[in-house]
């Protein structure tokens, strides 16, 4: 059985990766793991931190140890909190999804993900996390580092789970839009899903024959598919598109430039997950 890593925190977008989780796993079959990790942060009041400057030593020892009590405590109520959301989660996909499991890890976010996903053929993740800043609309620190990270599709979840009737599928020929073709045509997470395969930028005859031979693929693998070549730059492209053709997923490549120069031209993708309403889904 496949198996989607859906990862977890107590944002208020963690009840919606459980439900874009179980829609997936639905309709591929797939069991689904749910992550939480706890930070350094988390299970320690000041990592790092010297507060005994020039105190005399059992004025210093006392205060270690009072310390030390203090992150002991700190650790237990993490894990208890941790157990507590985990199993709010699990509870929610029973019922939904064949098998359900949980875990709980200690440190880094991305050292979990690469420990993980090997055996996953998805990850799951909001939108925003505990620490975005949600009145500017900040992405979660954590999407990017995981995106840029892993070559398995990541699912980026919307604020709340909606049915997906109609998928945007961004395509410009590249590497990323070849692999997220060929991965949709050869499983069922589309099926029954009217699919709109978008190239954004002139029409020529290079850019029309690798779109229809991207809706070909799809098509002879029994999805419903059909393809536009649209004027203008993607983001406004791709966002007018979203809003006017009612689409409830939006599939497109991520990351296609260095993050070195991202920092200077922008990003379609983070401007993409950052702007739209519904469900992103990532490929590299």
């Amino acid at each position: 059985m496949t198996k989607l890593l859906a990862l977890i925190d107590a944002s208020i977008y963690a009840q919606s990766v459980c439900d874009h989780a179980a829609w997936a796993a639905e309709r591929t079959g797939a069991s689904v793991e749910i992550v939480h990790v706890l930070g350094r942060r988390d299970v320690s009041s000041a990592p790092g931190a010297d507060y005994t400057g020039n105190l005399a030593a059992d004025a210093r020892d006392t205060l270690l140890a009072e310390l030390a009590s203090l992150d002991e405590q700190k650790a237990k109520l993490a894990q208890k909190r941790g157990r507590l959301i985990l199993e709010q989660a699990k509870q929610s996909l029973e019922g939904k999804v064949g098998e359900v499991t949980t875990k709980l890890r200690h440190g880094d976010l991305l050292e979990t993900v690469a420990e993980f996903q090997a055996g996953a053929e998805m990850i799951v993740i909001g939108k925003r996390g505990e620490a975005a800043d949600f009145a500017k609309l900040h992405l979660g620190s954590n999407l990017e580092r995981v995106a840029r990270s892993t070559t398995k599709p990541v699912l980026v979840a919307s604020r709340a789970f909606k049915p997906v009737r109609r998928a945007l599928i961004a395509f410009d020929g590249g590497a990323s839009a070849l692999k997220a073709i060929d991965t949709l045509a050869s499983g069922p997470l589309l099926t029954g899903t009217e699919c709109l395969l978008l190239t954004v930028g002139s029409e020529t005859a290079e850019a029309r024959r690798r779109l229809d031979n991207a809706v070909a693929k799809l098509t002879a693998a029994g999805h419903s598919a059909t393809g536009e070549i649209r004027p203008g730059q993607p983001e406004e492209v791709i966002t007018r598109a979203v809003e006017n053709d009612a689409i409830d997923l939006l599939v497109m490549g991520a990351f296609g430039h260095s993050r070195i120069r991202a920092l200077f031209i922008g990003s379609t993708t983070v401007e993409m997950v950052r702007s739209c309403k519904i469900p992103v889904l990532l490929f590299r």
